[in-house]
């Protein structure tokens, strides 16, 4: 039985065991992944991170979902930001890789991570509903009462359609409030349940609102808390200078014996 060092982080409720495994010498079978972020047998998260050496940038970031596949996650990188500067690799400023590329991170006075987020090329309408890749796929549908509205149940049906298949869908449903804000509550593929806060989700949303009306940068209300995402529209309809703006602190650190 060998012992691994971790630290528990979370961004806006979205948690995540965060392993430095700079000597690559560290890897975790889906079953190991999926036993250290149960909440009864593990530490409990939605994702586990690996910070790795880079030749050039900072560092690399490997993602796994709870289930152990593979994705880019917003929260994630902002945290994995968090995380690299208590370990000396960043100061104030970060290029890493992630799941979908390279990404740059600025971490603001007040701690906060401003996150660059990829381009995005479209905005596809799917009824009254829209779909956007930003870095991992999400279907956005706009509601009232988002508060009470039955993510989990509404949201497996849509993760699991045909039309979405194989890969499946993160699911985001939406409600516009007043000052150029929006509610957010996300099923999270990968995690096969709601979150209290997905990155790349609210950034799809931010993008979805701004077609509604929304003006950049669109303030983030989730259940794990406040975020903003900034933006800029190009001639095209293409969606460029795309940051992810929110907190990102560590919860405890500790061994996991596997």
């Amino acid at each position: 039985m060998s012992t691994v060092h971790f630290h528990k982080y979370q961004a806006t409720g979205n948690d995540f065991v965060i392993i430095d495994n700079r000597e690559a010498k560290l890897t975790f079978t889906t079953e190991q992944i999926a036993k250290i972020c149960h909440p009864k047998f593990g530490v409990g998260a939605d994702g586990l991170m690996l910070i790795e050496n880079h030749p050039t940038l900072n560092f690399h970031l490997e993602y796994f979902n709870s289930d152990g596949s593979k994705s880019l996650c917003g929260n994630g990188c902002r945290a994995a930001v968090q995380f690299a500067s208590q370990l000396g690799l960043v100061n104030g400023k970060a290029t890493f890789t992630a799941f979908d590329g390279p990404h740059a991170a600025e971490i603001l006075p007040s701690g906060i991570i401003r996150l660059k987020m990829g381009d995005v090329k479209e905005a596809k309408m799917i009824g009254n509903d829209y779909y956007i890749h930003t870095g991992s796929p999400h279907f956005l549908r706009f509601v009232q009462d988002v508060k009470n509205y039955p993510v989990f149940e509404e949201g497996r049906k849509i993760r699991y359609e045909d039309r979405f298949q194989p890969g499946g869908t993160n699911v985001n449903f939406v409600e516009l409030q007043k000052d150029n804000t929006i509610f957010v509550r996300t099923y999270e593929r990968g995690v096969e349940n709601e979150t209290l806060s997905c990155g790349t989700g609210i950034t799809a949303a931010a993008l979805a609102a701004s077609l509604k009306g929304a003006v950049s940068p669109v303030n983030i209300n989730t259940l794990g808390g406040n975020l903003a995402v900034e933006f800029k529209i190009g001639q095209s309809g293409t969606f460029q200078e795309i940051y992810l703006i929110g907190p990102a602190k560590m919860v405890f650190k500790g061994q996991l014996e596997l």
